[in-house]
């Protein structure tokens, strides 16, 4: 192989993970948490959504909280359940 070709090679090799370098870091910059953090936090509509969210930041300890089994148990049952149990009171 001739020593300029290889030279260009190395030379369009450098260039093309100086563009994907860059491509990465300006996407790291603009991808910051976008998500507004009130919506993260305060899911509105029933309460039994904030205690979800309340058990989700607990992590770990959630397994041991009360409050918690009870509210997975009422989302479980209410999620499914079928369209005959939801018309029949």
């Amino acid at each position: 192989m001739d020593l300029k070709i290889a030279a260009r090679m190395i030379a369009a090799l450098a260039i093309g993970a100086a563009m994907i370098a860059a491509v990465v870091a300006l996407r790291e910059v603009g991808s910051e948490d976008t998500a507004p953090t009130s919506r993260l936090r305060d899911p509105g509509g029933e309460p039994a959504n904030t205690e979800l969210v309340r058990c989700r930041d607990l992590g770990m300890a959630a397994a041991d909280d009360a409050t918690c089994k009870e509210v997975w148990a009422e989302h479980r049952r209410r999620f499914l359940e079928t369209r005959r149990e939801r018309s029949h009171p």
